[in-house]
Order: C-alpha cells, then sequence, then structure tokens
C-alpha cells in the first residue's frame, strides 16, 4: 500500500494538533521572554512596592511624629506670643526653643511655618523691619486664620522701609477677603494712606469709597468722609 503523505517522512503536518502546537511555541515564546526580563520586571515591581511603603513609612512614621515634636515647641513659643513678649519669642527663654529655632530646627513643618509668622510679627514690634519682611515673606498663610493678618503686617514692614509701592501691594492682599470686614476694611484704608503718601491720589480716593460701599459699618467707614473731603471729595449724604 502506498505510504501516505501523513506518514512519509519529511512532511510537515498539518492538522488538529497545530493550534495546540502554536499555542505551545506562543507559551514558550513568553515564558523565555519573562525569564530574560524577569530580573527588570521584579525590579520594576519592588521598586514601586519601595516607593509606596516608603512613602507611608515617612508620612506615618517620620513626619507624623516629626510635627507632633514641633507642635510642642512652638507651644512654649505661642504662649510667649500671646503675652507680647517678643525678646523670648526670638530668642527663647534658655530652657525652650526659640521660634528661629523651631524655624531651622523642624524645617519642612507646619509648625516651623507658623513659626515664621510669630518670628515675623516680633521683629516688626522691635522695628527690626528687614528680617520682619523676611520672615513675613517666608510665611505660607494658605489655609491659616492668620493668613490675612501676615499679609497686613507685611505691608506694615514694606512701609516703614519705604517700600511704599509694595506696601500697598501688601495691603490689597490682606484686604482681599471681604467675608472678614474688620480686616478688609482696616487694610483698604491703610492702603489709601500708603497711595496718598506716594502721591496716588487717585488711587487713595478708590479705596476710601470702597470703604464705604463694601464696609459701612466698620470704624474705618465712619471716618473715611474726612478722608475723602481733605483730597476733595464732598460728601452731600
Amino acid at each position: 500500500m502506498a505510504q501516505s503523505s501523513r506518514n512519509k517522512p519529511g512532511v510537515e503536518v498539518f492538522g488538529e494538533n497545530d493550534s495546540k502546537m502554536k499555542a505551545t511555541d506562543v507559551a514558550f515564546v513568553m515564558q523565555n521572554s519573562f525569564d530574560k526580563n524577569k530580573k527588570v520586571i521584579i525590579g520594576a515591581v519592588v521598586a514601586v512596592l519601595v516607593l509606596v511603603g516608603g512613602y507611608f513609612g515617612y508620612k506615618y512614621l517620620v513626619q507624623a511624629p516629626g510635627e507632633e515634636k514641633a507642635m510642642k515647641d512652638l507651644s512654649y513659643v505661642q504662649k510667649w506670643f500671646e503675652v507680647d513678649s517678643v525678646n523670648t519669642v526670638l530668642k527663647g527663654d534658655g530652657q525652650h526653643a526659640s521660634a528661629l529655632s523651631v524655624i531651622k530646627k523642624h524645617s519642612g513643618t507646619k509648625a516651623a511655618n507658623l513659626a515664621k509668622y510669630y518670628a515675623g510679627i516680633s521683629y516688626l514690634k522691635t522695628g527690626d523691619v528687614n528680617n520682619a519682611i523676611k520672615y513675613l515673606s517666608e510665611f505660607n498663610g494658605e489655609g491659616t486664620v492668620v493668613a490675612n493678618l501676615a499679609q497686613g503686617a507685611l505691608g506694615d514692614a514694606y512701609m516703614d522701609a519705604g517700600k511704599t509701592d509694595k506696601g500697598i501691594e501688601s495691603y490689597k492682599k490682606a484686604a482681599s477677603d471681604e467675608n472678614d470686614q474688620y480686616t478688609s476694611a482696616l487694610y483698604t484704608f491703610r492702603a489709601g494712606l500708603a497711595s496718598e503718601k506716594a502721591g496716588k491720589l487717585e488711587d487713595a480716593k478708590k479705596f476710601y469709597k470702597e470703604i464705604k460701599e463694601k464696609f459701612p459699618n466698620t470704624l474705618q467707614a465712619r471716618d473715611v468722609d474726612k478722608y475723602l473731603a481733605r483730597l476733595g471729595e464732598i460728601s452731600i449724604d
């Protein structure tokens, strides 16, 4: 009987086993590729795990305890600040850290950021306007209750340093929250005074009128007509 092509040696066979062979070949190629690159793949996975683990480890094992220690040190500074002991705020009492020490020792913490505010205000009260500007400029007030007050104090420091234009800009920022009527009226008024000093009389009028329109129930609004009158604006209300 003639030997069929199925049984002839050297003839490639196609049929029902072909798909199984191809699947086996693909699996072999994939496995071989993984074997060649597994060190890279495993290394990448490990690197991701290390980064994620490192983040949470830093956050909870390093950062959180660091913040707690920093706030403990800052608590003494806050007490001195509340009783207006500005020299102690800046120098400490020999047993507890000063605001400057908190800034240096706990750099990057929320406590160090607040310490810049306490230091800046204290320097302003002592008449050291350059250091007042330095620390108040570095203070990030976002999310704090003293954000606008810090900007206003920075405006005062600039004015004391003879930098009137910067003072006006800081006052405008300090007055930007119209929901805070007291602070906004206060620093809008100071922006008016600073504008007068700079010879910007039209700007001064604008600030004074803004107080009348936006903050009519504030202390500044009671006397603002006097300032408008001396600039030639006579009210007939």
